[in-house]
């Protein structure tokens, strides 16, 4: 018996945005501009990293957030000089300057420490070059998200959580979102289905999804419809996306 074939559902980005998690994180040190500019190279149309703030309020990209102080210990970023951190930790000013030479690039910012938001804003108005729609910051409180709405009217923000915390049910979490100017869900990839991806398009919210590793897991998450995918294994992730144009 012949194996029927999942229909591709349509996304709102027109392709699917193929996010670097952390960079090329499968084959480059993650969250360094090496593993950016190699992500880039391998074909991803996005890049995914995360933002702290120094302790003088630079915006800088780190997963844990954390350097070391000692052989033992470790101190926060917030705590540290931007001066004085590991040479390998970008300032977000030198990733934004990557979009700037590419204006098909998008950026994810997952937003880990509440007090960078501000600093994130003012790297972006700092760099110019009218980045704001092709950055999307992320965040799993939507009371966070609203309260920079104004702030950052042009900016893409991103509801990122997982399915089981959204006690209202996804339909309820999409009308809210759309009621609040928050721009897109985001969960991770066994949380969706093309009936939810469905439904956030028909609040006019863009539906992201991450953890996608295996060229299965791709292959599915860009067919039920998704607008972006997040994966550390970028030549799985641009070859997934040609396969399904062949």
């Amino acid at each position: 018996m012949a194996r029927v074939k999942q229909q591709q559902l349509p996304t709102l980005t027109g392709s699917t945005i193929l996010f670097a998690h952390r960079g090329a994180r499968a084959h480059a040190p993650e969250n360094t501009m090496e593993a950016f500019h190699l992500a880039v190279r391998l074909g991803a149309s996005g890049i995914e990293s995360d933002v702290w703030v120094t302790r003088d309020g630079v915006a800088v990209l780190d997963h844990d957030g954390k350097v070391p102080a000692s052989r033992l210990r470790s101190r926060s970023i917030r705590d540290v000089l931007a001066a004085n951190l590991p040479a390998h930790i970008p300032h977000l000013t030198d990733l934004l300057a990557l979009l700037l030479d590419r204006n098909d690039l998008h950026l994810s910012l997952d937003i880990k420490d509440d007090d960078a938001f501000e600093p994130t804003f003012k790297a972006i108005d700092d760099v110019g070059g009218e980045l704001s729609p092709r950055v999307w910051l992320c965040h799993p409180q939507r009371q966070m998200l609203v309260a920079h709405r104004s702030s950052f009217p042009d900016a893409r923000l991103v509801n990122s959580v997982r399915l089981n915390s959204i006690r209202e049910g996804v339909e309820v979490r999409c009308a809210s979102l759309a009621n609040e100017g928050i721009d897109a869900l985001n969960m991770r990839i066994d949380d969706w289905n093309g009936g939810l991806v469905t439904l956030a398009h028909r609040f006019s919210r863009y539906a992201f999804g991450w953890n996608l590793q295996q060229p299965h897991e791709l292959r599915s998450g860009l067919r039920m419809g998704l607008d972006g995918v997040f994966s550390d294994h970028v030549d799985r992730m641009v070859d997934a996306a040609t396969s399904l144009e062949l």
